[in-house]
């Protein structure tokens, strides 16, 4: 690779670790960064590359949370490891909706859905929701406090929720996040469970893509991928942490406000290219 592919490449990895645990729809800025920045790769490798550097967002979420998700723990009590296993089935059980509707309709949602139009609207729509609910929310206490209160139904009831992300632009921490603050979760139990319940469905997202590649990659497209990963990985970090301190003492508002902003540019934009 020469240094410009490099570039690209870092480019694209800041962008999915900077969004995608942020409720802004990483495809939405993905799509704006494709349109403005292409790699010198076959379309079908690439569509591999959007979904595979998420893998660097994932270990994000395992490295920060990993004494809270491994039951392992030496450090840990019975009653703490089989509270960890009871949180793995919690999220075993919110990753069936979207894996019953994902994995069958996945080429149907990619060729049909994965459109400017369809993500402009969805980041708009999606944006005037956050922004009404933390109004309607706004000095209530929440019933859920911690991932540890939520039970089996909320848990699966958040999973039917995470379906609506399989619409491209609709954002998965952001349909995840709305779903359990209307199930009376707070904000950080919001967050929390959305990293959570991300791992096994981006992992599966990626394994599928993989898997219909074939995994013929050459040796740069492995390179290429390596470093999408870690740059995501490095990022991914920062970006959970200040999602994390920031939703403390502030709300998703600002957030629903950005989203508008973006699909108003994402529409503007490939309206005057048609």
């Amino acid at each position: 690779m020469d240094i410009l592919e490099i570039l690209k490449v870092i480019l694209f990895g800041i962008v999915e670790g900077y969004t995608e645990w942020l409720p802004i729809s990483s495809t939405g800025h993905l799509i704006l960064v494709e349109n403005l920045v292409h790699l010198d790769q076959p379309e079908e490798f690439f569509n591999v590359f959007k979904v595979v550097i998420q893998l660097g967002a994932i270990m994000a979420i395992v490295l920060l949370y990993w004494q809270k998700l491994w039951p392992f723990s030496r450090s840990k009590t019975r009653s703490q490891r089989e509270d960890t296993l009871v949180l793995w089935a919690k999220i075993f059980i919110a990753s069936i909706p979207a894996a019953l509707i994902g994995i069958p309709f996945d080429d149907l949602i990619d060729s049909h859905l994965s459109t400017p139009t369809v993500i402009g609207i969805t980041l708009l729509v999606y944006g005037v929701l956050f922004i009404v609910l933390e109004r309607a929310y706004r000095g209530r206490s929440f019933a859920i406090r911690k991932t540890s209160q939520i039970d089996i139904r909320t848990a699966f009831l958040i999973g039917c929720f995470q379906c609506l992300s399989l619409i491209p632009g609709t954002s998965r921490s952001g349909a995840t996040i709305l779903g359990a603050m209307l199930l009376g979760c707070s904000r950080s139990a919001s967050a929390e469970f959305s990293f959570f319940l991300g791992i096994p469905a981006m992992a599966g997202a990626s394994l599928i893509k993989m898997l219909k590649f074939g995994f013929a990659f050459t040796g740069a497209q492995i390179a290429i991928l390596i470093l999408g990963m870690v740059v995501s990985f490095i990022v991914a970090l920062y970006t959970v942490k200040y999602l994390m301190g920031y939703i403390r003492k502030h709300d998703f508002t600002v957030f629903g406000y950005y989203r508008i902003v973006l699909g108003i540019i994402v529409l503007v934009y490939f309206g005057l290219m048609v």
